[in-house]
């Protein structure tokens, strides 16, 4: 074992005014809280260092004393090739000085960060024979600053997630304001209500069960609006609408660089459903891949980013809705069992207008009040006759069907009674209402074409096909091409 050098070592004497002033440094760095070092460079030997250095690194300084390379041992293994070539480059004279901040390794596992300065000392003959410096331990400021940063990476987080929240919101106050409370008082309305309101208070997952336009959406907000998650969001996925190559990141986010497009971080559906509600409407439509992912949320609470290895954890309630038959689905291998029977924890049918024929008149009224202002119609009367052929009608389309049909005929009436024309010319079988997933396809598909022959195949604009459907128009060009309807060409005259 080698014994502690002197500091009166005759090369430092050359460097010291005095062995006065050297006995005062030696007894000023033996008393204070950091590490001062002098090493020679050739040969390669520490000179001094002071007890500090036991202290902080947690090692014997006649380890150090007996050989040097002690020294980059303890240095984090992540850190020692940049604090090697930070250290040649200041010697060779390719970078001013040496000033580095890194990581050491104590014997007992635990990691400290340390900030080192170092300094040249030259000869009489301008050879550098010795260099000095100080290391202190930083670790408690470096965690503090890595605590500020945190906050304000959780910071700017939360103001991402509150700027998604405002944009998501503003997308869905026309929708929320427009069903602002379930009309009818018919029977089969009334059960289905009876049930939403015995598990509305509950954190039970919900799937709602019913044919397109039956105001399945509307039932999963009456179930946020009566649950202990009113206060938040109730986030809104149309699983059917969102293309294949967007559904993950749309409902899990993505980080910049996931994908080609993918210029920053964007939260999903899911982190801004966090302590809310988010509804799956056409939960059928979800591929494989992503009911695999989505049973890991309801598991576990928790999915990655796409493009990225942190875990999120949310906190959610989910409302589900089809109008496919998921036993089927299952069957045949479609949809996950496990998933089924997360989802179907309280299902919930929701019946068809059909079925609930009292309700009609109120509907018809209903969308009369609320369709008057913006089309300028001051509908008073609705004749006995009208009615009736509205009551008779079975409604493949549903509520939003009646809605559309409302508002056509509104716009068609020229004083203040309503006048129906044509109100339908399609054939209403009661067997396209079955439960297998192609029968529904093909009255979803005979509904789009109907209201797009209403409006001679014009998708864009006010009261065209979109605004109608309810929905976007690049959603409703997607429906389009996935169920395969295109616009009939025109026979030349």
């Amino acid at each position: 074992m080698g014994s502690k050098p002197e500091i009166t070592n005759s090369k430092l004497i050359e460097s010291t005014p005095d062995q006065d002033h050297k006995s005062l440094l030696q007894r000023l760095a033996d008393t204070i809280d950091q590490v001062f070092w002098f090493t020679e460079i050739e040969p390669e030997r520490v000179l001094y260092i002071s007890p500090a250095y036991e202290q902080i690194w947690g090692r014997s300084v006649e380890e150090l004393y007996e050989d040097a390379r002690v020294w980059m041992q303890a240095i984090h293994p992540e850190d020692r090739e940049f604090i090697a070539t930070q250290f040649i480059s200041w010697l060779e004279g390719t970078i001013p000085e040496y000033r580095v901040e890194f990581r050491i390794v104590r014997p007992d596992g635990t990691i400290r960060w340390i900030s080192d300065t170092g300094a040249q000392i030259h000869d009489k003959h301008g050879k550098l024979n010795l260099i000095s410096g100080i290391a202190k331990d930083i670790t408690e400021e470096k965690l503090a600053k890595d605590a500020i940063q945190q906050s304000y990476l959780e910071i700017a987080q939360l103001k991402e997630r509150l700027l998604q929240e405002t944009i998501y919101l503003q997308e869905e106050i026309e929708s929320t304001l427009r069903f602002e409370e379930i009309v009818g008082n018919s029977d089969p309305l009334r059960m289905t209500l009876s049930k939403v309101e015995q598990v509305a208070p509950t954190d039970a997952s919900v799937l709602l069960i019913g044919e397109t336009g039956t105001g399945k959406e509307l039932l999963a907000r009456s179930i946020h609006r009566h649950s202990q998650r009113k206060d938040r969001p109730l986030v809104k996925v149309n699983c059917a609408s969102l293309p294949r190559s967007l559904i993950e990141s749309e409902l899990f986010g993505h980080v910049k660089g996931a994908f080609t497009g993918a210029l920053s971080n964007r939260i999903g559906r899911f982190q801004l459903a966090h302590e809310g509600t988010i509804f799956l409407d056409e939960i059928g439509e979800l591929d494989q891949d992503l009911q695999a992912k989505l049973l890991r949320v309801l598991q576990e609470g928790e999915f990655e980013q796409l493009g990225s290895s942190v875990t999120t954890h949310v906190d959610i309630r989910i409302v589900a809705a089809t109008n496919r038959d998921l036993h089927a689905a299952v069957n045949a291998g479609t949809f996950r069992a496990d998933l089924y029977y997360r989802l179907a924890v309280f299902p919930i049918e929701v019946p068809p207008l059909r079925v609930r024929r009292d309700d009609i008149p109120l509907l018809v009224w209903r969308f009369i009040t609320q369709k008057k202002v913006r089309l300028g119609k001051q509908i008073e009367e609705v004749p006995r006759k009208v009615m009736d052929a509205l009551i008779d009608y079975d409604w493949p389309g549903n509520v939003r069907e009646l809605e559309n049909v409302i508002e056509r005929a509104m716009i068609l009436s020229p004083g203040k009674v309503l006048i129906l024309e044509d109100l339908v010319h399609t054939p209403t079988p009661q067997a396209a209402f079955q439960t297998s997933s192609a029968s529904l396809e093909d009255v979803d598909r005979a509904h789009i074409i109907s209201v797009l022959e209403e409006c001679n195949w014009t998708i864009k604009g006010p009261g065209q096909a979109a605004e109608r459907l309810e929905l976007a128009p690049s959603t409703l060009r997607y429906r389009m091409n996935k169920l395969g309807i295109k616009r009939p060409a025109k026979i030349p005259r």
